[in-house]
């Protein structure tokens, strides 16, 4: 089970259309919390921001039928005595409910914090209050409430609270929470 119902690859040129047409058969699941990429240039973009030294993300199929069913990203990472990013993700319509996103969550948390690949000792998700199916995945994946933060992200057309859970490498590698 686990990594083996999902592969991870970074976003490229080559997924540009099928990513699109995840994203536009997707826009019901995602709003309002989330507004990927929805045209050509905006998603060579992105992609491209996937490769920088303070961005990092993959693209999520599913093993059984190579569907596109989501996205997971590190943003903002700082390196030095921080080690942190915070930690994005969605998926797309056909992949939700599948347990495929915890799944690929597991798999990126586990190369966030291994020295030999992100090598990064915090993660942070920032969740709207209202956006449920979030909170219950970092709830299980043992990430730890830390606070609430009003009028944290611009997103569609406004100023969005969001809710802060954690997870740090020595807690994620005990298995405890956050």
């Amino acid at each position: 089970m686990g990594a083996a119902r999902i592969t991870l690859h970074q976003p490229g040129r080559g997924d540009a259309a099928e990513y699109l047409a995840a994203v536009a058969a997707s826009t019901e699941l995602h709003h309002p919390w989330v507004f990927p990429a929805d045209d050509q240039r905006r998603y060579l973009a992105y992609a491209r921001t996937r490769r920088r030294n303070d961005q990092w993300g993959v693209l999520v199929r599913a093993v059984d039928d190579g569907r596109l069913v989501g996205v997971v990203n590190i943003n903002n990472i700082v390196r030095g005595g921080f080690k942190s990013g915070a930690l994005g993700y969605y998926a797309f319509a056909g992949g939700e409910g599948r347990g495929l996103m915890t799944d690929a969550l597991r798999a990126v948390i586990d190369r966030a914090f291994d020295p030999f690949e992100l090598d990064l000792h915090r993660l942070e998700a920032n969740i709207q209050p209202a956006n449920e199916a979030s909170l219950r995945l970092v709830k299980g994946l043992g990430f730890r409430h830390e606070g609430f933060s009003p009028a944290l992200l611009f997103i569609d057309g406004a100023w969005r609270d969001h809710e802060r859970w954690a997870v740090t490498a020595e807690a994620w590698q005990a298995g405890e929470p956050g």
